[in-house]
């Protein structure tokens, strides 16, 4: 698959200690896994020119106190508090100047953010979607750029889980209903 640097971004989903890192809070060994993938993806992405951008799962700790229904605290326990080690990203992937980090509060990267907008300014179109966990923020980051009308290229390699058969489940989802699943090394960033 080739795609145009100049309208392609890739985008790593919520690689933090909470997810990726033996001590974290929510700590998942094909999270961790992914790292190295992912950094192999960025760098390749970078030499082409391509735009790379980083999600962070973020969470005041008094967020959900008024909540009705939703409450990841419920779900998950307290993970990713603002300010903490846990909710920054990990050290082995490097946050250049050039970057965009969106900070998020929920599942989905678009999700009261700013990142549909930044993207349309600057005319991207393909989103190469990698990052953690699979059945989780990457499978509801996905779904809603494809909503948007980004193109979601999902990196089945670079998808950190909790299990295997989550990465499979969202893999195949995704496929069927709104995006596309291709290898890293099916990957060539090159302008037409």
């Amino acid at each position: 698959m080739h795609l145009d640097p100049a309208t392609t971004a890739v985008v790593a989903v919520d690689m933090q200690n909470a997810f990726c890192h033996p001590d974290g809070s929510l700590y998942a060994p094909g999270s961790e896994e992914a790292i190295d993938p992912i950094a192999d993806l960025i760098q390749r992405a970078r030499e082409a020119d391509a735009q790379v951008i980083y999600t962070r799962d973020v969470h005041p700790p008094e967020q959900f106190e008024e909540s009705y229904y939703y409450d990841e605290f419920d779900q998950w326990g307290e993970h990713v508090l603002e300010d903490s080690w846990d909710a920054e990203l990990v050290g082995e992937l490097e946050v250049r100047g050039e970057d965009h980090v969106v900070e998020k509060h929920t599942y989905d990267a678009f999700y009261n953010t700013e990142l549909e907008g930044w993207l349309s300014a600057r005319g991207i179109r393909d989103l190469v979607i990698c990052g953690t966990l699979a059945n989780v923020c990457v499978l509801h980051t996905g779904g809603s750029a494809g909503l948007r009308d980004f193109r979601p290229i999902m990196v089945e390699d670079c998808i950190g889980c909790i299990e295997p058969d989550h990465r499979e489940y969202a893999l195949e989802h995704a496929e069927w209903l709104f995006g596309e699943v291709v290898e890293r090394d099916d990957l060539e960033f090159d302008a037409p």
